[in-house]
């Protein structure tokens, strides 16, 4: 398959593609939701999944709470294997520190509510009204 990268300045793909063919996101729908809820953002500004980014430009793209911060440097509208997608952007050194801090704090400190899953069973119910004493 063909995979040609685009190098030059004048170069520019919708950032949806973009963000598919860069790997970020594993559906080009997913890619777009994301663009759609504001968390994509080229050179600090929200933008729509149309929005075209060319090479030069800064990307920062927020999934689940971790940013990352890219610059663009090649454009590819058809998705290829990983070591080509990763030939299209270069991680900025401050976005990467501020990453990988994230990642390291994730790992310390847990969320309390992240293992909770919807309501309360019949059990957690009866510990919950154990624990809040009689009414």
């Amino acid at each position: 398959m063909n995979h040609t990268i685009s190098t030059e300045p004048g170069a520019r793909l919708r950032i949806d593609k973009w963000l598919w063919a860069a790997r970020f996101f594993k559906t080009r729908s997913l890619a777009s939701d994301a663009v759609e809820k504001g968390r994509v953002r080229i050179g600090g500004a929200n933008v729509k999944p149309s929005k075209d980014v060319r090479v030069g430009d800064l990307v920062e793209i927020d999934i689940e709470r971790i940013v990352w911060q890219v610059e663009v440097l090649g454009i590819c509208d058809v998705r290829g294997p990983a070591t080509v997608a990763q030939t299209l952007y270069a991680e900025t050194q401050e976005g990467r520190e501020k990453r990988l801090a994230e990642t390291e704090r994730r790992k310390t400190y847990r969320e309390p509510a992240a293992e909770l899953q919807g309501r309360p069973t019949k059990r957690d119910r009866r510990i919950i009204d154990k624990f809040s004493g009689p009414d």
